[in-house]
This record gives structure tokens, sequence and C-alpha cells, in this order.
């Protein structure tokens, strides 16, 4: 089986949210789709053990925000990496309140949709939860961020509770193998140390190009991954600079 064909596969990049004995919680998702039009209905992939998907089953709501095409990689890596038990996700979030009572967040959004929830389907390790769409609106024309896009300019995996999570080694046996049935090519000498390897985060799998920089960080193009600040923390999980290592 060839799993780098899932990543042939569209998806999109969702912020999904809901409140429960007046809390609120929320986690990034990449699938999430229209199942029917009338009622409107949409369906969302949720891990059983994300702490999120508890409080949708038991509060029988939640909100939908379609990601824009530049979104904060903070807020994707707080909403898509941190626990709610280890920080307060939607502390300095911009959110209004849906007719279903759930958070509606509307930072990095072009479009939302309030839902309620009709049915749950058990298939596998996730949940897939139905819900109604009570209301819904578009914040901006912006183009809206396809999971593609994320994948190619981040150099991301997906999370491991993401519905399309495959573990980096298969995918590295994949491409290992693919790499020996390719004709040798001659490497050109060099007597110099490359310093400008990339560099990948191993809690999310975010890699450090010097060649492109962090510009969310303020570091220009060009700058090796040893010259930027000790102090510099990844723009997607906010692991620190210890946790990267060269590829």
């Amino acid at each position: 089986m060839k799993y780098k064909a899932f990543h042939k596969l569209s998806y999109g990049l969702y912020l999904i949210a809901t409140q429960f004995n007046g809390k609120n919680a929320g986690f990034i998702a990449n699938t999430v789709f229209q199942v029917t039009s009338e009622p409107s209905q949409i369906a969302i992939s949720c891990h059983k053990k994300n702490s999120t998907t508890e409080k949708i089953l038991e509060s029988r709501i939640f909100s939908v925000s379609v990601l824009k095409k530049d979104a904060s990689t903070s807020l994707i890596g707080q909403f898509g990496f941190m626990s709610g038990g280890e920080m307060e996700k939607f502390h300095n979030i911009e959110t209004i309140t849906a007719k279903t009572g759930a958070p509606i967040v509307l930072d990095s959004s072009v479009a939302w949709f309030d839902c309620k929830v009709i049915s749950s389907q058990d298939v596998g390790t996730h949940l897939l939860i139905v819900g109604e769409v009570i209301d819904s609106d578009v914040v901006s024309d912006e183009e809206p961020l396809t999971y593609a896009h994320y994948r190619e300019k981040y150099k991301m995996l997906s999370p491991k509770h993401s519905p399309t999570y495959i573990e980096r080694e298969r995918l590295e046996e994949e491409n290992k193998t693919e790499t020996e049935h390719r004709p040798e090519q001659k490497e050109e000498s060099s007597g110099a140390t490359n310093s400008m390897d990339v560099h990948t985060c191993t809690v999310c799998g975010y890699q450090y190009d010097p060649e492109e920089g962090d510009p969310t960080a303020g570091i220009p193009p060009g700058t090796p991954f040893e010259d930027i600040p000790e102090d510099y923390r990844c723009p997607i999980c906010n692991a620190g600079k210890e946790y990267f290592t060269k590829n």
C-alpha cells in the first residue's frame, strides 16, 4: 500500500469548538464536510481521545470556523498541538457566541457554521459526528486554507489524533524504497559543511528551512538554524529549539 496516496485526498483546515458547563473547548480538524443539503448537515471526524470530542457529545453543539490561507501559525499550534489541560486555548482569541451557545472563533477565519448534533457513528479510532447547521456566516472573502497548502508550506505531518495521521516511519520507509529504485546520480563533492540544513521539530514535525527563515519570529531568509536565538520556539507547537533535529 502506498501511504502517500492518502496525501492526494483533498481537505481544508478548520477550528472546531464547543462549550459545556461554562467552559470552552476546541481543536484543529481537517475532516469537515457537508453531507446533506436539505436539511443542511455537516459531519466532523473527532478522535475518541480528544477531550473536545466528549464535550461535543455532552453539549450536543459545535461550531466550525473555516480558516483562511494565511491563518496564524500560533493559532494552529495552540488548537492543534496543545492540550486544553495545559493552557487556556481561548485566551486573547476573538470569539462570538452562536445561537446554540457554542463559541465561534473569528480569528483567521473566512466563514463559520453553528451546528447541533444529530447523530454520531463509531468508525474506529474516531467518531463521525453529524450536526444540523442552525446558522452560518461569511467573515471574509479571503481564500480558505487547504490542508495540501498547509502541509507543503510547513512540511508538516498530521497530528497523532488526526484521521489522516500516518506514522513518520512508514513515510520514511516508503521514501527510502523509492530512492533505492531511482537511477544513481553522481554527487558533487564539497569540502565545506552545509550550514543550511533543514531542522525538524520532533514534537509536531514542523521544518525550519534556513532558505525561508521564519518571518513570524522575525528571522529573515538565509539564517542558518545555528544562528537563530536560543529562545526560539516552534511556530506551530511552541516547542523549544532543543526539540529540533537536523534532517
